[in-house]
């Protein structure tokens, strides 16, 4: 008896399990959730008729156009009628002129798009299929193929082919296409052998690929519940996920009882593979002291437990800045006895300004001193002492070197001096691998280094460009420590800032100029706990909307017409929309749907590629969500900005102009490195800078509404900035500070 439900037909086969069967072409998706692969999809049966039929299920990995064979069941959804709810699926190939048509179209063979797959059906009609598998040489009979598109094609097709074989096994053990590419990029013939015995290198090798779906792997494959191997791996990833809120490391009693929470074994069990993972040394567990208490005593120590990289690079960058700080050679050495009255009245008349005390300070510092830190919020004039201090440094012939973990950052920083910055990874030119060109062995030919928005500077970063400062230069770490720390795992510059040892001046005065920009007195104003004026400033703006589903709808308007009316400004270009969170009605993600709906709609006879939950089209702004070291000239890294300018279904790539000005390719296979960005979180946008920001304030955020927060994305803006949501949320911003303390050893390490 099948599963079918009264009234409804059944699908042109029943399953030998009872389970109905159904082949259609897949037309086109509607939805799909890229994390768990539930998908609503339109199919078309080939029964006649010109209604699509529409399915629900897991259908990652499927691709319009393509043929496919899907087990489940038939329902009824009370709003949208009758539905096929897949619960498995598979690929076939088609069998009529028409569907090797649509297949070969589809964009899914390299080098055929839709007019190639005409000319090919048209010249060997149901053979196509076939000439290609057994003699893709014949290709060339076809009018406009030449050798070089007839090769690229055979290639294409010999690599899908051998796709599809570790595929059928992938997919057999519940792993869907677009992972199970991934999984053969890295291991190639080997990926079966992998998966069955090594489950679990899928987490550290394959991008995309974490502990969960490892372990769901290892469970298909018959790897017991309580073996040591998924227990390390358990541990490893639970440090991982740490480093992922950035931590450095974990103390080992809160390592173990999260372990025990994502593994579901005994704690004794844990303790006992946590003991034998430091002997093999896949981890390093350390003493350190406990943190300060309120009343000022030193707490109990720590048993610190850290994965491998993280902990050798503390320890690195630590003894290099001591190193820096101690080194008997001074490549500076013309500033120690300056005529500095003399000096400050030539740049004075060099720049127009006078500094003030405290800027004067901090460029002596940064021309006497080997390792300085600069700090301050917005107004307070952070940019015109790093002008100043580069034009004494280069006045004297100083070697200066200019750096920025962003390419919008970096291009700021050239603005600022007129010399030429970069970002740091293009900087240390890292290499495939994260290696740098630049490191100890081979330092930068510098007597000055400068890095500015430092606040994002994560431990892994920070410790290779130390590497890379000379004997004897000076760095100059320039940032605004009230803001965001960095993504990635640490806290340097505040921890740069909590040891004395390392000299520091930070800026407090406001200049008069800044007093009277809306945005620099709200950014103050909510450093300090006070809520931010919204009435009557020419640059600073609340726009009610209590509900968050209405923000978002505001939030669009409020970007796509209304800024763009009254200040003649590119939506696209010159405005960016900061959320606290991904997720939820307002969003990163809600709202990049609709501003792209907003801004860059589908267009007939435009090309667009779907991948995932996603559609990519040309003029899409986008960013990098992860390094990829292979990318464009030295590696494109994440938080890398761009916008998409070509897209080419017949090569199966699109081409994105960074915010550097380099043109960067990407495969389709590639598409789950880029997310749109037109709205983006508030983390994403450290070390940039916007003529306009609008950030949704919504209840719906509630969790990530703190102080740093708002005050870091209000601080992104050069020229304006539009608040929509509810004064709630945003009294409930202004209120909560942080109490997130990373763990990070860095700053007793600098002690």
């Amino acid at each position: 008896m099948t599963s079918t439900l009264p009234g409804i037909p059944p699908g042109p086969e029943t399953g030998a399990e009872g389970g109905a069967v159904l082949e259609a072409v897949l037309e086109r998706i509607t939805y799909q959730n890229d994390e768990n692969g539930w998908t609503v999809a339109r199919v078309d049966t080939g029964r006649g008729g010109t209604e699509l039929l529409t399915v629900v299920g897991a259908l990652l990995g499927a691709q319009p156009g393509e043929s496919i064979r899907m087990r489940g069941r038939w329902g009824s959804h009370p709003q949208f009628g009758k539905q096929f709810q897949v619960e498995s699926f598979s690929t076939v190939l088609p069998a009529t002129v028409q569907g090797i048509r649509r297949y070969l179209g589809s964009g899914l063979i390299k080098g055929i798009g839709p007019k190639t797959a005409d000319r090919i059906v048209e010249h060997f009609g149901v053979r196509s299929l076939d000439v290609i598998d057994e003699d893709a040489g014949q290709l060339i009979q076809v009018p406009g193929l030449g050798p070089k598109r007839t090769k690229l094609i055979a290639a294409a097709w010999e690599e899908q082919k051998a796709i599809k074989e570790v595929m059928v096994f992938l997919q057999g053990i519940g792993i869907s296409t677009s992972p199970a590419v991934r999984i053969f990029k890295e291991y190639g013939d080997a990926s079966i052998t992998v998966v069955r015995t090594e489950p679990y290198r899928l987490a550290a090798d394959v991008w995309g690929i974490g502990f969960k779906t490892a372990d769901a792997i290892a469970k298909a494959v018959g790897i017991p519940h309580d073996a040591p191997q998924r227990i390390k791996a358990g541990l490893q990833y639970t440090l991982s996920e740490g480093s992922d809120s950035g931590h450095c490391y974990l103390p080992a009693d809160v390592l173990v009882a999260e372990a025990v929470k994502i593994l579901d074994v005994p704690s004794d069990l844990v303790v006992r593979c946590l003991n034998d993972l430091i002997g093999e040394e896949g981890v390093v567990c350390e003493e350190l002291p406990g943190p300060v208490t309120v009343s000022g005593t030193q707490g109990d120590p720590v048993q610190a437990v850290y994965l491998v990289p993280f902990h050798r690079a503390e320890l690195s960058l630590a003894g290099r800045v001591r190193a820096l700080l101690g080194a008997r050679e001074d490549r500076l050495a013309a500033f120690a006895d300056l005529d500095w009255p003399r000096a400050l009245t030539w740049l004075r008349g060099r720049t127009g300004t006078a500094l003030a005390p405290e800027q004067e300070q901090a460029v002596r510092l940064a021309l006497t001193g080997k390792v300085a830190v600069l700090t301050g919020g917005p107004g307070c004039g952070k940019s015109f002492t790093v002008r100043s201090v580069v034009e004494l440094a280069r006045a004297r012939g100083a070697k200066v070197i200019l750096a920025a973990p962003t390419g919008r950052a970096a291009k700021r920083l050239a603005e600022l001096t007129g010399c030429e910055a970069a970002t740091v990874h293009r900087l240390l030119q890292l290499q495939p691998g994260g290696n740098a060109a630049y490191d100890q062995d081979k330092p930068l030919d510098a007597d000055l280094v400068v890095v500015d928005e430092a606040s994002m500077l994560d431990l892994l970063l920070a410790n290779k460009l130390i590497k890379a400062i000379p004997a004897g230069a000076h760095v100059l770490f320039v940032g605004d420590v009230d803001q965001l720390p960095s993504v990635g795992a640490g806290e340097v510059l505040r921890d740069l800032l909590a040891a004395e040892r390392v000299p520091r001046v930070r800026l407090t005065q406001i200049f008069r100029q800044a007093q009277q920009s809306g945005v620099v007195t709200n950014a103050h104003r909510i450093n300090a706990g006070r809520p931010p004026l919204t009435d009557g400033l020419s640059d600073f703006f609340l726009f009610p909307a209590e509900e968050t589903e209405d923000a978002a709808t505001l939030t669009v308007d409020v970007v796509a017409r209304r800024i763009p009316r009254k200040f003649g400004l590119d939506p696209r270009r010159d405005i960016q929309v900061l959320a606290p969170m991904h997720r939820g009605p307002a969003g990163a993600g809600a709202l990049n749907l609709l501003l792209q709906q907003a801004l860059t709609p589908s267009r007939e006879g435009l090309p667009e590629k779907r991948f995932g939950g996603r559609v990519f089209r040309v003029g899409d702004k986008v960013t990098q969500i992860r390094n990829n070291y292979d990318k464009g000239a030295n590696g494109v890294f994440n938080g890398t900005g761009g916008v998409v300018i070509a897209l080419s279904p017949e090569e199966q790539k699109l081409v994105v102009r960074t915010e550097e000005d380099e043109e960067v390719d990407y495969d389709f296979a590639e598409l789950d490195e880029l997310s749109h960005a037109y709205a983006v979180t508030i983390h994403r946008s450290q070390g940039s800078e916007y003529p306009a920001v609008v950030v949704p304030v919504t209840t719906g955020a509630w969790m990530m509404l703190q102080r740093n927060l708002l005050y870091t994305a209000i601080t992104r803006a050069k020229r304006l900035v539009v608040l929509v949501g509810s004064r709630r949320a945003l009294g409930q911003a202004v209120r909560t500070v942080s109490a997130g303390k990373r763990f990070t050893g860095l700053a007793h390490r600098l002690r």
